[in-house]
């Protein structure tokens, strides 16, 4: 959903940005490779020790490289197929220390081993979700469903809440609340996204089959 407003949206925001990089000689692969390190860094060495507020900024300075190496790709007439493996692989190297940083700290500091399972399912989830559309459009299905909480669903859902869960070191009560609530609301509709991208792969594969039965036998007729 965030998808299809939010990724335009930003896109004409980081454009002049992502022109100041070309003409300074930056790689798109490059951006690519520093935004998830940075992304990494945030969630891994802030995230454990309960720093969700510094954690989130540094993150939230990072992620944005997604959109922003996309732009140059453009810009520069080389969208190519390694440049999307590339990217969506390091996404998906990205959400697993976002998530694993909140189960680090729910599994030392912060104590609550029930959302330390969460956090876990958080990860473990949103990477099937994203294997269930991949392996789906690899064996030739259109896999025509959005779902409910996407990847871009589950960073904002996660890194507001944990940016503002973030502020109760500064004084501010209760609002620590935020970050649990946030991580069951993704797990929930992690899971409701799988069931539908499942429901719609069976439905779709179902169609193809019922569609080469049809023209097996026209092909035998005209062979024969």
């Amino acid at each position: 959903m965030l998808n299809k407003y939010a990724r335009a949206f930003f896109t004409r925001v980081l454009t002049p940005f992502a022109a100041f990089l070309i003409r300074r000689g930056v790689s798109p692969d490059t951006v690519t490779f520093i935004g998830t390190a940075g992304v990494v860094a945030g969630a891994l060495v802030f995230y454990p020790r309960g720093e969700f507020f510094w954690g989130t900024v540094v993150i939230t300075l990072f992620v944005f490289s997604d959109l922003v190496d996309g732009n140059m790709a453009r810009q520069l007439g080389r969208s190519s197929r390694w440049g999307a493996f590339l990217d969506s692989t390091l996404d998906r190297v990205a959400d697993g220390a976002i998530f694993g940083g909140f189960a680090l700290w729910y599994a030392g500091s912060g104590d609550n081993n029930i959302l330390c399972a969460v956090s876990i399912f958080c990860l473990a989830s949103g990477q099937v979700v994203s294997y269930t559309k991949a392996r789906g459009e690899a064996i030739g299905l259109p896999v025509a469903v959005n779902g409910l909480v996407e990847r871009a669903e589950r960073l904002v859902i996660s890194l507001v809440a944990a940016g503002f869960a973030g502020l109760h070191k500064f004084g501010v009560p209760g609002i620590d609340v935020l970050l649990p609530v946030a991580l069951w609301i993704v797990a929930v509709g992690s899971l409701v996204t799988l069931v539908q991208r499942v429901v719609t792969v069976r439905r779709e594969s179902e169609e193809a089959d019922r569609e080469d039965a049809r023209e097996a036998p026209q092909e035998s007729e005209t062979a024969s």
